[in-house]
């Protein structure tokens, strides 16, 4: 009865009236949240802020924090992925789904994140890593009372197809997207990087019910930002809101409507190409 009442009370909190929850699985261990982490490894990140991201989210992972919001939940264990993407090509697992009830869990988790560190990819394709990331919920062998997709970036979409369509069709699976944009204005890619990605994954990569936006704006506190958007996720809670921050304008922000032109990525590559080309 309590599984019962649990699982509909997650369907009228967590996901869209439109969304299509998948059929229960008696088959399936259950777990309060399946959350998959899909991590930005395109070439614009250095090797140093790759190892940065690996053991800021193993960090996170073993805090008393995060462990604690793990055991306070209704079940006590959540399920979780962790993936690298860049372009418009298969991502790489670098761990799949495993369950995470207990320290041991979490250091065994952690340890597989830590124990190597590998190169960068090309190109940017959120949309590529959405689409293939709510394909890894489909028959993972969890039913959770919530799914959740938390993907970092430090760039827009700008290969793979248009980011709104692939948004939209993960939302419509009853799956809330999180965001955390890496917004460091480092590394080697910064013809790419918008001054307002925050801005642009708010309005053209996140969606759902509850789903939030934690920006990170220094390396040094990325380990901390990782932590925070843990908890609030294992928890399904949202941040308390923060106060708005100037942002310098960015060339093709702005469409003819006043929203956020969601192509700005693809509009960049297409004019950074056009300059290269001979």
């Amino acid at each position: 009865m309590l599984r019962t009442l649990a699982l509909s009370l997650a369907c009228l909190t967590a996901a869209p009236a439109a969304a299509q929850m998948e059929p229960y699985d008696p088959n399936s261990v259950e777990v309060d949240v399946e959350l998959l982490l899909l991590v930005d490894v395109s070439r614009s990140m250095s090797p140093n802020e790759l190892e940065i991201q690996r053991r800021g989210y193993a960090e996170a992972l073993t805090s008393d924090a995060v462990l604690n919001v793990i055991g306070d939940g209704f079940l006590g264990h959540i399920a979780i992925a962790y993936v690298e993407w860049a372009g418009s090509y298969s991502p790489r697992i670098v761990q799949n789904w495993a369950v995470i009830g207990a320290r041991a869990d979490a250091e065994a988790f952690a340890q597989t994140l830590t124990s190597h560190f590998s190169t960068g990819m090309r190109r940017t394709s959120i949309s590529s890593a959405l689409r293939s990331g709510a394909e890894m919920f489909e028959d993972n062998g969890f039913t959770g009372l919530r799914r959740v997709i938390d993907i970092s970036g430090d760039g827009p979409n700008n290969d793979g197809g248009p980011v709104v369509p692939a948004r939209d069709a993960v939302l419509a699976k009853g799956i809330t997207i999180n965001g955390l944009p890496l917004m460091t204005q480092e590394g080697m890619g910064s013809q790419w990087q918008l001054e307002d990605l925050d801005r642009y994954y708010t309005d053209c990569v996140i969606g759902g019910t509850g789903s939030f936006v934690i920006p990170v704006v220094d390396w040094a506190e990325f380990a901390s930002a990782v932590r925070k958007k843990l908890i609030l996720e294992i928890a399904g809670r949202t941040p308390d809101p923060a106060p708005d921050r100037p942002h310098r304008p960015r060339l093709m922000k702005a469409q003819a409507g006043g929203g956020y032109d969601c192509l700005v990525g693809e509009k960049i590559w297409e004019n950074y190409r056009d300059n290269w080309e001979p």
